[in-house]
């Protein structure tokens, strides 16, 4: 997953305010008493919030399993980033501040998975440290359901064209993505095709309260990602802050 994708993913992306939502994450980790600079990024992707941050004086670690993705991850001043697995990482040190943005623990369709995700995070907080990530929220998504999506999108030489298509699992609280990307050379006229399926889990509240309190954390706030409002049937990305006690 993500290795073809990543070919196109900043295009497929470009219209996505990560200033907006670096903005976001610096103001809630000054709101939550954040001093220090270190930050630890599970799913750094190509490290676009991960440089933000790092331009705002941070330093950021980025971990991020797909080896295409680091890749295109360029190192910037207070940025770096390297190859690995999110729910079995271990680094030997400790971080301020632990983030996974964009839905990255939401690709953790297991229970497994998740709890060793939140535990790899307590692992490399010191106490009083922040975790904080965003997921689908369940309420949002029984409320809206998933719809089939197309994008389309140019850059110099190139047209690219996406089609999403959800099936919804609601005994597993899963939503697989099945994505069709069309890429075609405007100059050559070549279509290029790649399909991918995205497993997508979403959460509610008191099960994200279970795992917190499972791999010691405490939930600090819940609020929808980047809005702030309070979760609710129209927050499908809810952001959670979550304190290592």
């Amino acid at each position: 997953m993500f290795d073809v994708y990543s070919r196109y993913y900043d295009l497929l992306y470009q219209d996505k305010d990560y200033a907006a939502e670096v903005a976001y994450i610096a103001g809630l980790l000054d709101r939550y008493a954040v001093t220090g600079p270190e930050l630890l990024e599970f799913g750094s992707g190509t490290g676009r919030h991960g440089r933000l941050l790092a331009e705002r004086g941070y330093r950021v670690t980025g971990i991020e399993r797909s080896a295409a993705m680091v890749a295109q991850a360029c190192p910037a001043p207070g940025f770096s980033c390297q190859q690995g697995d999110i729910c079995t990482v271990r680094l030997g040190r400790a971080f301020d501040a632990v983030l996974s943005l964009f839905h990255v623990v939401s690709y953790q369709i297991t229970n497994a998975a998740v709890q060793a995700v939140f535990a790899r995070a307590a692992d490399h907080l010191r106490p009083g440290g922040l975790f904080l990530f965003d997921v689908w929220y369940s309420p949002a998504v029984y409320a809206q359901r998933p719809a089939v999506r197309v994008k389309r999108l140019a850059a110099e030489g190139l047209e690219v064209t996406r089609l999403a298509e959800p099936l919804l699992h609601p005994n597993d609280n899963r939503v697989d993505v099945h994505y069709t990307v069309f890429a075609r050379d405007t100059v050559t006229g070549a279509v290029h095709t790649l399909t991918e399926t995205h497993p997508m889990r979403h959460f509610s509240l008191p099960e994200l309260d279970l795992l917190a309190a499972g791999s010691g954390f405490e939930r600090v706030c819940a609020e929808a990602f980047l809005s702030g409002a309070p979760p609710g049937e129209d927050s499908w990305g809810l952001c959670l802050v979550l304190r290592k006690v």
